[in-house]
């Protein structure tokens, strides 16, 4: 069982780095975390005051497209079994991967090991699951028993029976018996957090070459899954995020990142009953089941049960190397749930460990080797030194991959069973059953601080006209990129052949209905849900706590509580109908109310397409450019309608100067925008301002650390006619320094974020905007000058309808003070070309609702 300790003591892990925990050094090699708590930083803060975001500029190009784009064929065992051999093509040598210091195997280094090892005998197999943002290829390995393919294709039918008759496969004896449970180890995830790879490799040799009976009964009874290393930009250089500057372990249910669609299409094809992430540096070794609060979708009596168990085991087994503190800076092993207060929780479904349950893992796991050897100490410690440690991760990484695969093995029967558990009680529409002493036997220590569950509605309809929200119509864009979206992720949809009533509305034919009674409700339910406002709950959150597609992303959704669907006729779909399509008289409206629209206004614009802006923001078209539109509709999948309008100001291509995370500048090239990085160093090293119309900043730039003649240039860019658009404290800051914009920016409680409910005066900017936003350490603006606008307010009373926002210790900066005051402000007589955000409108490439509104600002406001 390992050490022992007292059941929830009080809190040890709290603060956060852009979504990393700030550690403190208490021996040589040694990590603990910091008992004191700290607000979170927002993402993208690693960037200082003087680094430039960086993507490469084609890096969005299919982020707005098909949803469903991950292009690994995983699915495809048709014909085929096992094993999956293939030559893999050798990457250039590269003395400069940053594995190579810490006697790591580097990327060039691991196609070569798995050639080899595919050729050692018939248990191993590769396959190809992508390719990262950089270029790299993503390696899946297979390690079981050999299967014909006649065999393969009964694994098949039996994993599909589990989750499309789970009723039946409960009572089937060929699954007990003869399934093959699937394990899923998916290894440096976060770039510089390396030793999992190295594990990986060296386990699949061993289990290559083993010849002892346990080692047999294990292949022939479990299909492995290694996923060898989810972000070899970051591996080769050194940086938690890949090459487009993202942290893949946030990108989870948005999926912006090629990674994570890969990864996304390994839970659906592969199916995993139990996995673990591995990842680095806490000292003690970290082994989740987490603190609470726990998601509220899970099926978590089944989850806290497996899990926990596992962890047992994985604690023993780390423990049991015999590494101590005195001797090698190793302190004794920590499982959150039993150890910790709060601080590290499974609340929002972001992490990979915290997406897998909702395909039906059971138990899966955060595991954090201990011994840092990234950041600082990379630069600082001998390279002897940093070997020694990652030796030591690299060993306690393996004994989490053994122990994993012994629970797995030994608890087969039963960790299957749980798996169809999961899918049954989604498909019968089963209530959640709340874990309890009594309901998790052999789990200590469990209290109503980790009861979370839900009342999931009979089912979700999004209108295919895109429905009513806010102050009018919804995009009918957003709604078929929402449904493709659910579609990827393996959420089921339907589509109705008439038009029906249902929840005392009634919807047109054609809308798509997500019925509740699904396999997968969970994540269905995570997506499309409000959420749970939390913050009476804990004192403090490890990310962020709010992420409503169905609020964020721009098209209507509605939830209906109760009733049945017996008079809905649908059929189930595989893609969302197109919507493209352009009036076939007359003058065009392009509404640009979409990312999507965004994308092919911009489009349009690069062809030098004359086009106007109407009073309410939109796009006006002459007729002449029909065949434009046509070809636009098509590729972006938007809608231009005929107009009597002919619109005002004519819009031109508009260059943006963006000082801003990566997340930003990957929603902006998304866009179409025409982007280049700034920063306080590009602009000091010398920057010509006629590349740019418009200068967006959010981070990376700090006017008072401008030298006199980058200072200078800045200042006549924007007295002679180039627009600003400033999104939180640094974008406000700016302002303040150049004197532009008469307001006064309040920042809010620095660790607040959720979905929030605003109002939006409509017009260029918040015209078609959602009533619904994000912020993460939200602001607002007092003090309102002459000129000013109010483009966006928080609403009133409580605007938080998800996440966590509590006012700080002296009753300040909570919700209370933002309700009601102006979120998004403009100079609003022209005079003054500058729009200001206290809303976070593209945060981590997710809210996609809110896109346009930096979209039309930055239009706007361009000279």
């Amino acid at each position: 069982m390992g050490i022992s300790r007292p059941s929830r003591p009080v809190l040890l892990t709290t603060a956060a780095t852009a979504g990393a925990l700030v550690l403190t050094a208490l021996v040589p090699g040694s990590a603990t975390a910091d008992p004191t708590p700290r607000p979170v930083t927002r993402e993208g803060s690693p960037l200082g005051a003087d680094r430039a975001a960086r993507a490469p500029e084609a890096a969005a190009e299919r982020a707005l497209g098909d949803a469903r784009s991950g292009g690994t064929g995983l699915g495809g065992d048709k014909g085929r079994g096992y094993p999956r051999e293939q030559k893999l093509e050798l990457p250039p040598e590269n003395p400069a991967d940053k594995s190579i210091k810490l006697g790591l195997t580097p990327y060039h280094g691991i196609a070569p090991k798995l050639n080899a090892l595919q050729r050692i005998g018939d248990r191993v197999s590769v396959e190809i699951a992508g390719r990262s943002a950089g270029g790299h290829q993503l390696y899946l390995v297979t390690v079981t028993a050999p299967e014909s393919a006649r065999e393969t294709a009964r694994q098949t039918r039996m994993r599909e029976r589990m989750e499309n008759d789970p009723a039946g496969a409960a009572k089937d004896e060929a699954i007990k018996s003869s399934y093959k449970t699937p394990v899923f180890i998916n290894n440096n995830i976060h770039g510089n957090e390396w030793e999992g790879t190295d594990a990986a490799l060296k386990l699949i040799e061993r289990l290559a070459k083993a010849e002892d009976e346990k080692s047999r009964d294990l292949l022939a009874h479990n299909r492995l899954y290694f996923n060898v290393t989810t972000n070899p930009d970051g591996r080769i250089a050194g940086t938690r995020a890949n090459a487009n500057g993202f942290d893949l372990n946030r990108d989870f249910i948005t999926a912006s990142q090629p990674e994570a669609r890969a990864v996304r299409e390994i839970a659906v094809a592969k199916q995993p009953a139990v996995m673990i992430d591995l990842h680095g540096y806490v000292n003690g070794t970290l082994i989740e089941p987490t603190t609470p609060p726990h998601g509220e979708n899970y099926e978590y009596d089944l989850f806290l049960k497996n899990s926990y168990a596992n962890a047992l085991g994985m604690e023993a087994a780390v423990n049991g190397l015999g590494y101590t503190e005195a001797k090698d800076g190793v302190q004794p092993a920590v499982i959150p749930f039993r150890d910790q207060k709060e601080g590290w929780d499974d609340w929002p479904p972001i992490f990979t460990p915290q997406y897998m349950p909702f395909h039906g893992a059971v138990a899966t796991h955060t595991i954090e080797f201990p011994m840092q050897v990234n950041n600082e100490e990379y630069e600082s410690q001998p390279v002897a030194e940093l070997r020694r440690r990652a030796r030591i991760n690299t060993d306690i990484a393996g004994a989490a991959m053994r122990a994993t695969l012994d629970y797995t093995d030994r608890h087969r029967t039963s960790v299957i069973a749980d798996q169809i558990e999961v899918f049954r009680r989604g498909a019968t529409g089963a209530k959640q059953v709340p874990v309890s002493e009594e309901t998790v036997p052999g789990v200590p220590g469990i209290g109503p601080e980790d009861v979370y569950t839900t009342e999931f509605p009979r089912a979700y309809v999004i209108p295919a006209d895109g429905g009513k929200g806010g102050r009018g119509q919804r995009s009918a864009t957003a709604a078929a990129r929402l449904v493709d979206h659910l579609i990827a992720n393996d959420v089921r949809v339907e589509r109705a052949s008439h038009a029906f009533r249902l929840g005392g509305r009634t919807y047109a034919k054609g809308s798509y209905v997500v019925d509740m009674h699904q396999p997968k409700r969970g994540l269905a339910n995570v997506m499309l849900a409000d959420g749970r406002d939390i913050s009476d709950k804990v004192s403090t959150m490890y990310d962020i706590s709010g992420w409503s597609l169905g609020r964020l992303w721009g098209a209507s959704v509605d939830a209906v509580q109760g009733g049945g669907l017996k008079g809905v006729h649908t059929r189930p779909v595989q893609a969302a109908s197109q919507v493209g399509y352009v009036a076939p008289r007359g003058d065009l409206r392009l509404r640009l109310d979409d990312p999507r629209e965004i994308a092919a206004l911009n489009s349009l614009l690069a062809q030098g397409i004359p086009v106007r802006r109407d009073r309410d923001g939109s796009a006006v078209l002459p007729s002449s450019a029909r065949r434009a539109a046509a070809a636009t509709a098509k590729k972006y999948d938007v809608a231009f309608d005929a107009t009597k309008a002919k619109g005002g100001v004519a819009l031109h291509r508009t260059r943006v100067a963006a000082a801003v995370t990566p997340g930003e500048l990957f929603a902006l090239r998304e866009m179409n925008f025409d982007v280049v990085p700034v920063s306080t160093a590009v602009l000091n090293s010398g920057f010509d301002w006629k590349k740019a119309d418009v200068l967006f900043v959010s981070a990376g730039l700090d006017r008072s650390e401008l030298t006199a003649a980058a200072r200078d240039g800045l200042d006549r860019f924007l007295a002679g006619g180039g627009g600003l658009v400033g999104r939180g404290a640094t974008g406000a800051a700016l302002n303040a320094d150049a004197g532009l914009l008469a307001v006064k920016a309040v920042g809010g409680n620095g660790d607040a974020n959720g979905v929030v409910r605003v109002v939006n005066a409509g017009g260029t900017v918040t015209g078609g905007a959602p009533d619904h936003g994000f912020v993460y350490s939200p602001s607002w603006f007092t003090d309102l000058g002459p000129g000013v606008r109010v483009e966006q307010k928080y609403g009133t009373g409580n605007p938080l309808v998800s996440g966590h926002w509590r006012a700080a210790e002296d009753g300040t900066g909570g919700p209370a003070d933002a309700a009601g005051r102006a979120a998004v402000v403009s100079g609003a007589d022209g005079a003054t070309d500058v729009v200001l955000f206290g809303t976070e409108p593209l945060f981590r490439d997710h809210p996609k609702g809110m896109f346009p509104q930096v979209g039309r600002a930055l239009l706007s406001v361009g000279r």
